[in-house]
């Protein structure tokens, strides 16, 4: 007697869960990619955000005074606390962040008040004195008696200001590529907050001289885009620090605890020169000079600055006062 026929019914009920699936995974690919074209920048920092979990680093919220404060946290041991530069966030420092970890730090980067993922406020000043303020009651909120102290551009600004006001609680201070003392600005300041691609062209430039090709579009426009939602936030921080009241010149003898200053030779935005009056205006710093990076040394350059860094703040005795230049592939 014959076998019996598969009833055709049956056979196209049973091919369903799989034509679903298939479905659900077509229907995710093309959001996937109408995302990568929208929102290709947010993408982009999730994708980083993944990176960092399997180097050990979380991202977290704190509430201090009623303001919502992101950072990450990673790894174990003496601590570090990490302050980005205008208009940026804590992201930038994913190159590295994973060498601090894995160099034995406990490593906290802070988005300053107005950046990144922290709160917003329509009446802050976002002044050099309130984002202090801000770190002064991150570090005290995560109980760090003592701490290493880093800052770059702005940040560097922020973190000299931290260490003048609490410098029991600073163990060493690094900055890179600092703001903070009078010069000479030989360019628009708006270019800060660019409000087409010519603009932010020219601001690619000014941070990364000589780095390769403009952006790509689709990320242009998506820049753009949180610069019109965000771009008051770095006017008014802007604005703050071009009155001239929160100016480090005079005030840095005041630091007694060991610094490290790293530049990036090439720099357009804060130029080098300023680096060597910082080392001139502390005399038990250390200063470090890469020849062939710019204003985004700590991320272009993090392979080459990162080890120096941790030989810096595990130094002891700490590092006598000296300049260092370090030509291209050192």
């Amino acid at each position: 007697m014959p076998p019996p026929r598969p009833d055709p019914l049956h056979r196209r009920a049973s091919r369903r869960p799989l034509w679903r699936g298939l479905l659900v995974l077509v229907c995710f690919l093309i959001g996937l990619v109408l995302y990568a074209c929208l929102r290709p920048l947010e993408l982009a920092l999730t994708a980083l955000q993944v990176k960092l979990r399997f180097d050990g680093i979380s991202s977290r919220y704190v509430n201090l005074d009623g303001y919502r404060i992101h950072y990450f946290e990673g790894g174990s041991g003496p601590p570090i606390v990490l302050i980005h530069g205008l208009g940026s966030r804590a992201e930038d420092w994913a190159n590295l962040m994973p060498q601090l970890v894995h160099g034995g730090r406990h490593v906290y980067a802070i988005d300053m008040l107005g950046y990144g993922r922290s709160s917003r406020p329509g009446d802050a000043a976002y002044s050099i004195p309130q984002e202090a303020e801000v770190v002064e009651k991150f570090m005290a909120s995560q109980n760090l008696g003592q701490t290493d102290l880093a800052g770059w551009s702005m940040g560097g600004w922020v973190a000299t200001r931290v260490a003048l006001d609490e410098p029991d609680r600073v163990r060493r201070l690094v900055i890179y590529d600092s703001a903070g003392l009078r010069f000479d600005v030989p360019f628009k300041v708006s270019l800060f907050w660019p409000e087409n691609p010519q603009a932010l062209a020219a601001l690619n430039d000014l941070l990364s001289p000589g780095r390769g090709p403009t952006l790509p579009g689709i990320l242009q426009v998506d820049i753009l885009r949180l610069v019109r939602r965000n771009g008051w936030i770095v006017q008014r921080s802007m604005n703050s620090m071009l009155t001239g009241a929160d100016l480090l010149d005079g005030k840095l003898g005041g630091l007694k605890m060991p610094v490290l200053i790293v530049w990036g030779k090439k720099d357009q935005l804060t130029p080098v020169s300023l680096a060597y009056i910082f080392h001139a205006q502390i005399p038990q710093s250390v200063l470090e000079i890469y020849d062939d990076c710019g204003h985004l040394a700590p991320r272009a350059c993090a392979g080459r600055i990162g080890p120096n860094t941790l030989d810096f703040l595990r130094a002891v005795p700490p590092m006598a006062p000296q300049i260092k230049e370090i030509p291209a592939g050192d």
